[in-house]
């Protein structure tokens, strides 16, 4: 099965990704926040899996790592009202997960030799990955210091999920934009943006000009 699956990894991680994405445009917003994230993201969680299945060591730890964090997906929606400390868990356990996923998708992009559809993809959810850790680490900083980032509206765990805003919130620093309708006020959530803009740019960078060195070499060997 996961033979079947490897050739097309960087497809269906991608898809997945699109889904956690953009899904709350067509799904309710509400039903998309409490419901289908996390189960979205499990779903991107499993295709990360079998990115990483050809290294068997990494494969049985993320194996065994998913399961857990599935668990713990499915015990917090569940009971919404469950301690604190396990929101923590859970953060981790996902933000965990996507340093090494997103890791070895740079790996793999670096190490092609021939640049095609599958490796441009794994560029782009690599890029994407990025986003999902700069996410999972301002709803970290949000979660553990309520009100550091201004224009939430319904800041505050107690006030309402704000995590669709920290994911625009996450994409629009990566990506540089900075439209400044949501602000860092805290010291560790600016240190949190400055961090986000210099991986994105850096990814943009240095992974960019390696896949275009590598198309161009590879299009000179062929003539």
């Amino acid at each position: 099965m996961l033979d079947k699956l490897y050739p097309y990894r960087f497809e269906l991680f991608f898809a997945t990704q699109l889904t956690v994405l953009f899904g709350s445009i067509i799904i309710p917003n509400a039903l998309f926040e409490n419901w289908m994230t996390p189960i979205l993201l499990t779903g991107n969680l499993v295709f990360g899996v079998v990115l990483v299945s050809k290294n068997k060591y990494l494969f049985r730890f993320l194996l065994t790592f998913l399961i857990i964090t599935a668990l713990i997906v499915v015990v917090g929606m569940l009971d919404p009202d469950i301690d604190k400390n396990f929101d923590y868990l859970k953060l981790g356990s996902y933000f965990l997960f996507y340093v090494i996923v997103t890791w070895e998708i740079i790996k793999q992009v670096w190490k092609a030799k021939v640049i095609g559809k599958n490796v441009i993809l794994g560029v782009i959810s690599g890029y994407i990955s990025l986003g999902f850790l700069a996410f999972f680490l301002c709803l970290t900083i949000e979660v553990i210091d309520p009100n550091s980032f201004s224009g939430l509206v319904g800041s505050g765990a107690a006030n309402g999920d704000i995590t669709e805003q920290l994911m625009y919130y996450s994409y629009i620093t990566l990506m540089t934009i900075g439209y400044g309708d949501i602000l860092p006020v805290t010291p560790i959530a600016q240190k949190a943006a400055m961090f986000i803009g210099l991986i994105g740019q850096f990814y943009l960078v240095i992974i960019t000009a390696v896949v275009v060195g590598k198309y161009i070499q590879y299009n000179n060997n062929k003539d």
